[in-house]
């Protein structure tokens, strides 16, 4: 018999045990696909490894079928799935971000809509998964963000609509009343509405801003209609810059020293950047964006492994970033 046919019958069987009500017993399936008992063993035994085969006895014989639908089989969580998804839940909460809540509520759906076979097969492997799975913690900015800012936000972006609050720019400083047209939410260790002032007579069209949602109050959805256009692209806008300071974009060569090269091939400096070989087994990275201080900062970590070309206000920067950083530790920087 061909392996076609072999594959023919088990999908056969896979069905026959789906559509019935009853079950089928190992006699049932042999007679169903004219072969013998001892085979029609095996095949369950495979479709057992696949799908919840439910065994019940009926009379002293036992009778099998498959539980739920064929789509339910192929929709169910695997407990990595499970384990990925409450690492990734985990990590959200731990930074107290915004989009913890919503991520907690989705796990806690997914795992209601198992059945209690389900989440008995599952619960040894997804508990030990979770142990197994921890975030590391870097050093860097922390803020609390309300949840309830999000849920504003998402709520104007899908009514066309303007969100109002009261910003503070800096610390200590007293809040400003703000109307913005949400052109989107930008994600990491803080949270940022990317937005634009709504155009006014007698006031310059300025281009969309950041505002983080740790220094938002009083959020509320505006009855001025406003969203963003059609052909807004959030990740491109987000790639003009290094990071979240934006200012003029600026083309960016960086010569990487050849004993740090296959580090660097390993790095994404930027989303936009290339990368040449040198005939001295170095690279060059090139890329545009804006943001020089935060670029300065990032390229502290590769001192003695690269050298910066372009451009020349980087290399002011960087001389300016080395100056204040010598000052932390009382020693004058050497020209």
């Amino acid at each position: 018999m061909t392996r076609m046919a072999k594959l023919d019958r088990l999908l056969s069987l896979v069905y026959l045990l789906s559509e019935t009500s009853e079950g089928l017993t190992l006699d049932d399936m042999a007679a169903a696909l004219a072969v013998n008992r001892r085979t029609a063993e095996r095949m369950r035994n495979v479709i057992g490894l696949h799908f919840d085969l439910e065994e019940r006895q009926d009379f002293g014989r036992k009778r099998f079928r498959i539980l739920g639908s064929l789509r339910r089989v192929y929709t169910r969580p695997t407990p990595e799935e499970l384990a990925a998804l409450q690492a990734e839940v985990d990590a959200r909460l731990f930074e107290q971000s915004p989009r913890g809540p919503l991520l907690l509520s989705l796990i806690a759906k997914i795992k209601s809509a198992l059945d209690e076979r389900e989440k008995l097969r599952l619960a040894p492997d997804l508990e030990l998964l979770a142990r197994a799975h921890r975030m590391m913690v870097a050093a860097g900015p922390t803020a609390v963000s309300d949840p309830a800012v999000l849920a504003t936000v998402q709520h104007a972006i899908l009514a066309g609509a303007c969100v109002e609050f009261s910003y503070v720019r800096e610390e200590g400083e007293e809040p400003q009343w703000r109307r913005v047209i949400p052109y989107g939410v930008a994600f990491g260790p803080l949270t940022y509405l990317v937005g634009k002032l709504p155009p006014r007579e007698g006031r310059p069209e300025f281009d969309p801003v950041l505002f983080r949602f740790d220094r938002m109050s009083d959020v509320r959805l505006s009855e001025t209609l406003g969203s963003a256009p059609d052909n807004f692209d959030l990740e491109e806008w987000l790639a003009e810059s290094f990071g979240i300071w934006r200012d003029d974009k600026h083309a960016v060569s960086l010569r990487i020293l050849p004993h740090a090269a296959a580090r660097a091939r390993l790095w994404r400096f930027h989303r936009s950047q290339t990368m040449e070989a040198l005939s001295d087994g170095g690279l060059r990275v090139r890329f545009e964006a804006g943001g020089l201080r935060e670029m300065a900062e990032h390229l502290f970590s590769w001192a003695g492994d690269l050298v910066i070309e372009e451009p020349i206000e980087l290399r002011r920067v960087m001389t300016e970033r080395l100056r204040l950083a010598a000052g932390m530790t009382g020693l004058e920087l050497m020209r």
